[in-house]
């Protein structure tokens, strides 16, 4: 990957990588609605592919591909955000649907059934599970909302890098704690779900087959764990929040 004057070779890169930037388009797609063209993920994945070479040859102390595979999906998100694909009434159904689910944890100390929050937002259970289905893709953009600082990209502050700040490395590991403890107290079908599709890389498709429902069920169910692992975190997030003015 380095031609004569020991430089990387920023054409054998692009061809290399370029099927990875299909691939991470294609997984993205599964779980954005048809509105959206595979061909404008890639594109911006293609940029965010560039943009990781461009910063890997500045000395980036991480493995490349890792770090391409963050840059291109960045990429990716980031152009969707731009494009505002999701509608702003639906970005409103989210929310309340993430307010629920924090509300009743709170009352409850459990994770509320679907029955709960449908009666909750007072709405029929098929309504509810028709606003699950709309959200496809919802999920996606979750990130833009746990920016530490104005302007800052969630994966530049939470990439590992030499150098890095300790005390962002400890609020990283807080961030994993969270997740790590929010999947755990998931209903058992939403946790297995998420765990065929992030750790077995399963598509929607497939998951409804081992689970023995359909793909659109298998959307439904996991919009609702990513909103559950949202309120989570987000609660959290208050909490810390509020704890620093008082003792600031």
């Amino acid at each position: 990957m380095y031609n004569a004057a020991g430089q990387l070779n920023k054409e054998q890169l692009i061809q290399r990588y370029a099927p990875l930037v299909k691939r991470i388009a294609c997984h993205l797609m599964a779980r954005l609605p048809a509105s959206v063209q595979v061909d404008d993920l890639v594109q911006n994945g293609m940029l965010g592919l560039l943009d990781a070479i461009g910063r890997f040859e500045a000395g980036l102390g991480a493995q490349f591909e890792v770090y391409a595979m963050q840059r291109i999906r960045g990429a990716m998100l980031d152009g969707l955000r731009e494009n505002d694909w999701l509608p702003r009434s639906l970005r409103r159904d989210c929310r309340r649907i993430e307010q629920a689910i924090a509300q009743l944890e709170q009352q409850h100390g459990r994770a509320p059934t679907e029955t709960e929050l449908a009666e909750t937002l007072d709405m029929s259970l098929s309504d509810y599970q028709k606003m699950l289905q709309d959200a496809r893709g919802h999920q996606l953009v979750y990130l833009e909302d746990l920016v530490v600082e104005e302007g800052e990209d969630f994966l530049e502050c939470h990439l590992v890098a030499e150098g890095a700040d300790p005390l962002r490395q400890l609020e990283d590991e807080d961030l994993r704690r969270a997740l790590v403890q929010g999947i755990e107290m998931l209903p058992e079908r939403e946790k297995l779900m998420m765990a065929l599709y992030y750790e077995q890389d399963l598509n929607l498709r497939e998951i409804g087959e081992v689970m023995g429902v359909t793909e659109s069920r298998v959307c439904q169910l996991h919009s609702q764990a990513v909103m559950r692992l949202r309120a989570r975190i987000m609660g959290q997030d208050a909490k810390k929040t509020t704890s620093k003015k008082r003792h600031g």
